[in-house]
């Protein structure tokens, strides 16, 4: 049986060109290989790129990211969205080592509303973010945040991606899957979903730059389990990288059989998330290739 590769991508992807995203993904892996002198084992025709990035964005943009405060701090309408969102902004900042204090010294003096509902609170946590994780970090989290709640939380969304992620699974094919940032929890959620139902064949599943093990997103996914159709899962993470922000290990994500999981990557790119700083990984790129030839 033929071996086909799934790249399903993160956030902030509209307004690209969906073959230009293809091959900025192929060309760090290939990057990633050449460093055990290998070379992409399949032809580019058999790697699958389903590009849901302009529909993420016209479903759920509400603000520019130098706005990104915006995005979560809203009306009473929008309490089920802070309700998802505030825990998993504490839950990275006490991660990251800061405090009410450090967030109360940025914020300019006495805060007395420490939640959601205070845009100043919101901005100085993550400004207090950027400033232990240099690279616009904070906004990440937030943005990523409610791009995952969307998905997990509206069926228009989530359906509109899923529909077009779906068209890239053969039933013919065995199916090397590696996913990206909020990619990872469309992936994990769609293939647990159908894989069984439609017959998918997923004998290797890798995770990049996860977001899987935050609390809040983990507790809206169980049942926790690995997909009945993946064979060997694999994760990658830099520690630095506050979206990933635990790995998926027993403490923290705890399926049978375990997921073998690679700590040691150093994202050279900004904000230590970007895929281009995971797929240029040589074991990355390493493991990518014996999927796609064993």
């Amino acid at each position: 049986m033929k071996r086909q590769l799934i790249f399903v991508h993160g956030r902030s992807q509209e307004h690209k060109d969906a073959q230009g995203l293809k091959d900025e993904w192929i060309s760090a892996l290939r990057a990633g290989l050449a460093k055990s002198n290998k070379k992409l084992p399949i032809p580019e025709a058999d790697v699958r790129f389903p590009y849901y990035g302009q529909a993420l964005y016209d479903l759920v943009h509400d603000a520019p990211p130098d706005e990104v405060a915006e995005i979560i701090v809203k009306g009473s309408k929008d309490e089920a969205r802070r309700a998802f969102t505030e825990p998993i902004l504490n839950e990275v900042r006490r991660k990251l080592g800061v405090t009410d204090e450090e967030v109360i010294d940025i914020a300019g003096g006495d805060v007395v509303q420490k939640g959601l509902q205070n845009k100043t609170w919101v901005l100085a946590i993550l400004r207090a973010i950027d400033k232990h994780v240099p690279g616009g970090s904070g906004a990440t989290i937030a943005s990523v945040t409610n791009d995952v709640y969307q998905y997990m939380r509206n069926p228009g969304v989530r359906d509109r991606i899923d529909e077009g992620v779906r068209k890239a699974f053969s039933v013919n094919d065995a199916n090397v899957v590696v996913s990206h940032s909020l990619g990872t929890i469309v992936a994990y959620a769609l293939i647990g979903r159908e894989g069984k139902a439609t017959n998918w064949q997923v004998p290797f599943f890798m995770t990049l730059g996860s977001p899987l093990a935050i609390t809040m997103i983990k507790d809206s996914l169980k049942p926790i389990k690995t997909p009945d159709v993946v064979g060997k899962w694999v994760n990658a993470l830099d520690v630095k990288d506050v979206v990933a922000l635990y790995p998926l290990d027993r403490k923290h994500f705890n399926v049978k059989p375990a997921i073998e999981n690679l700590g040691h990557v150093s994202n050279q790119t900004s904000n230590h998330h970007g895929i281009s700083g995971y797929l240029e990984d040589e074991t990355v790129a390493a493991r990518i290739y014996a999927a796609l030839t064993h």
